[in-house]
């Protein structure tokens, strides 16, 4: 042995095994910073807007099936009905709204667009067959229904938010692909003329709120296609112009006017609906007075199941519960802006944001109403209130968004990483987590 290998080698300190610092540039951040990335991080995910369409879409119309159970028994019971008889109804058109909302979310682009002249077609078709007599249904003053037999009848204006929003969004689609945008009679013709025959059609049967809702989508396609502002001026003016003329001469709509903000029912009872609606949030308190214990559905709130739902809900559920339906609103639009604005193809922008116009002009026109800030327009809270003619053509429109969300690249990848091929999974491999695999060893492999 020499006397270089007979020294004794210098000892060294255990290396520690636990207890190890990360990296600064990789320690995980603590307090409202670090819950603030980690959100940050979640929202921007690609499948965000996915998520957040399905999950709150799904979840608006379970809580309205509830509430329409809930709210609709006094109402059918003193109608000779069954208690159940408006729920069922609903729970049918959301189980045939659920079929819709699955094929739409399946279909490609181009079959999309392939829907949006024989939707306007039939759309149109339809209108002028309610004005037909002995066809077309009289509903609290607006002839706007077709008999379809028995207790079920259509409203065929609700199928032409769907056909403007398809139809307008292919058109703007075509005419951007050939640059003819940058041009004001491109931007007016068509499109102005065909919606002001849809407003027309609805108007002769006297819905206005439905007519309020196609302006808003009309103004959305506008805002998405770049029209000027001056534009946006001229037509707004022409419409603000022909909507004051139909509400001064209707003593009807003067009254609704009349009755923003009040607190007493007035001469005549005239704003008895308002002022019930308010007495119904202001009884639910912070967590509401139980779910089926409203006082204000036994008789004194008109209309409690579909127009006024949102004000039995905050009797009911409270304030917790009507901050939890705005919130599932509030997503909703933001995910459908994010489709919106994060998409290539022209259609899909344009289509994504009518559908969000549309949903989310829908849903502010209802609950300002229900809270006293803007008049009655008797459109129902979309997804939400009793109505299978709303709740059809919303729920193919909720499949629109949820296919343009599938289609972002981001999202088709991640979906990709998560699904199988051909649903399972290959041969001798083992997922462990979504973006790494593991393969299998040998049997007799230690």
């Amino acid at each position: 042995m020499t006397a270089r290998s007979a020294k004794a080698a210098p000892s060294r300190p255990p290396r520690r095994t636990s207890g190890v610092r990360p990296p600064r540039g990789r320690r995980t951040a603590g307090g409202p910073r670090g819950l603030h990335t980690r959100l940050k991080r979640a929202w921007d995910r690609p499948l965000t807007a996915y998520y957040l369409i399905l999950g709150g879409s799904l979840l608006i119309t379970v809580l309205g099936l509830v509430m329409v159970y809930s709210a609709s028994q006094i109402k059918a019971l003193q109608s000779g009905l069954s208690p159940t008889f408006f729920f069922r109804k609903q729970l049918l058109a959301a189980a045939l709204g659920g079929g819709l909302l699955v094929i739409a979310s399946r279909l490609s682009v181009r079959l999309h667009r392939g829907l949006a002249y024989p939707l306007l077609a039939v759309s149109v078709f339809l209108m002028c067959l309610v004005q037909i007599p002995g066809i077309g249904v009289a509903v609290n003053g607006n002839q706007n229904w077709i008999s379809l037999g028995g207790p079920f009848q259509m409203q065929p204006s609700e199928f032409a938010k769907l056909a403007l929003v398809l139809w307008g969004a292919d058109l703007l689609a075509r005419k951007q692909d050939k640059k003819l945008l940058v041009q004001w009679k491109h931007l007016l013709v068509p499109l102005i003329p065909v919606a002001f025959l849809l407003l027309g059609l609805i108007m002769l049967g006297g819905d206005m709120g439905t007519a309020i809702i196609l302006t808003a989508i009309l103004f959305g396609l506008l805002w998405l296609a770049g029209a000027p502002t001056r534009l946006f001026v001229g037509v707004l003016g022409t419409a603000t112009v022909i909507g004051a003329l139909l509400i001064k001469t209707s003593a009807n709509r003067m009254s609704r006017l009349a009755c923003i903000g009040a607190t007493d029912p007035g001469p005549g009872d005239q704003c008895w609906q308002a002022v019930h609606g308010i007495y119904a949030l202001a009884s639910g308190g912070f967590f509401g007075s139980g779910l089926g214990a409203s006082m204000e559905k036994w008789g004194e709130l008109p209309e409690p199941h579909t127009d006024f739902i949102f004000a039995i809900t905050g009797e009911e559920l409270g304030l917790a519960g009507t901050l939890s339906v705005l919130a599932l609103f509030a997503a909703l639009g933001y995910a459908g802006i994010r489709v919106a604005g994060r998409t290539e193809d022209p259609f899909v922008r344009y289509a994504a944001g009518g559908v969000t116009t549309w949903i989310t002009a829908q849903a502010v026109i209802n609950i300002g109403a229900v809270l006293g800030l803007l008049p009655i327009a008797g459109v129902p809270l979309p997804l939400f209130s009793y109505g299978g003619s709303a709740l059809l053509p919303t729920m193919f429109a909720i499949g629109l968004l949820i296919a343009f969300a599938r289609d972002e690249p981001a999202a088709r990848a991640a979906l990709a990483m998560r699904q199988p091929v051909f649903g399972r999974r290959p041969a001798g491999v083992r997922w462990k987590t979504m973006r790494r695999r593991v393969k299998k060893r040998p049997s007799g492999e230690r």
